[in-house]
């Protein structure tokens, strides 16, 4: 891992991972709603290590706040 980008999306999606296992009732809906979450880190890591770092920020945010969403609701 060579970026901050790189650090915060890794670990955010990690995160994802083990509050899918330990707050969800592990349902196929809940698990491809997460997947969104998931892919938005992706893109976040790969515009932060474009130089755009706003943008990047907002994304991971977005992301955050989705999968938090996702997960309080079920």
């Amino acid at each position: 891992m060579a970026t901050v980008f790189d650090v915060v999306t890794v670990t955010c999606f990690v995160a994802l991972v083990m509050a899918y296992f330990l707050f969800t009732s592990r349902e196929p809906k809940t698990l491809l709603h997460l997947i969104v979450s998931g892919a938005v880190f992706a893109i976040a890591n790969q515009v932060g290590n474009a130089g755009w770092a706003l943008l990047a920020v907002v994304l991971i945010a977005a992301g955050a706040a989705y999968a938090t969403l996702v997960v309080m609701a079920k």
